[in-house]
């Protein structure tokens, strides 16, 4: 199966919006996108229509993220993530006996905040404010559906590094989200 240049196109600013999410520099973003764009040329050949267009470009672009980040030799430890994503915020999340400071607010129907742009708007400056490790460990589980062991294959990290991005991410995001879209809702309500 052969792909058309111009077929590529239709994906780019899909792939540019990943890209910029995952490295927090628009030059370097589009820098990928256009080596994802002139390795699916060269290897157009070799796709076989088993996925999505978009799926398979998508694939690239996470091997040029991959690399990029070991080329800029950005793998750190957990210790070093602990320090700068500020590990007292996490703690200030709970109590002394392990129990949530304040319980997590109720999604009335998480379906419709889908649908909602200003949701999904509130939650791309959410993902924006993590780490880029657990940024990108919680948008390759949640996006792009791939499992702890291919993410840690991925970003070439431990599964225990691995859940503590995962979990890190997810108590970040909701305290994002409660503050910058439960309580815009609560508001309104």
């Amino acid at each position: 199966m052969s792909v058309a240049a111009a077929e590529l196109e239709e994906h780019q600013p899909y792939l540019l919006k990943f890209a910029a999410s995952q490295l927090r520099r628009r030059d370097a973003a589009e820098d990928l996108v256009q080596d994802v764009f002139l390795s699916a040329l060269k290897g157009a050949h070799d796709f076989s229509g088993r996925s999505s267009v978009r799926t398979w470009l998508t694939r690239i672009l996470l091997n040029k993220i991959s690399d990029y980040y070991r080329k800029d030799g950005r793998e750190v430890s957990i210790d070093a993530l602990a320090e700068a994503d500020g590990e007292d915020a996490i703690d200030a999340l709970f109590r002394k006996n392990g129990h949530h400071a304040h319980m997590p607010q109720a999604w009335r129907n998480p379906e419709e905040s889908l649908d909602d742009q200003r949701f999904r708007d509130a939650l791309e400056v959410g993902l924006v404010q993590l780490s880029a490790s657990a940024r990108r460990a919680f948008l390759l589980r949640e996006l792009m559906g791939l499992s702890v062991a291919e993410i840690c294959d991925e970003l070439q990290i431990s599964t225990t590094n691995c859940h503590v991005l995962l979990h890190r991410a997810r108590l970040r995001l909701r305290a994002y989200l409660e503050e910058h879209w439960f309580a815009a809702q609560r508001a309104c309500a």
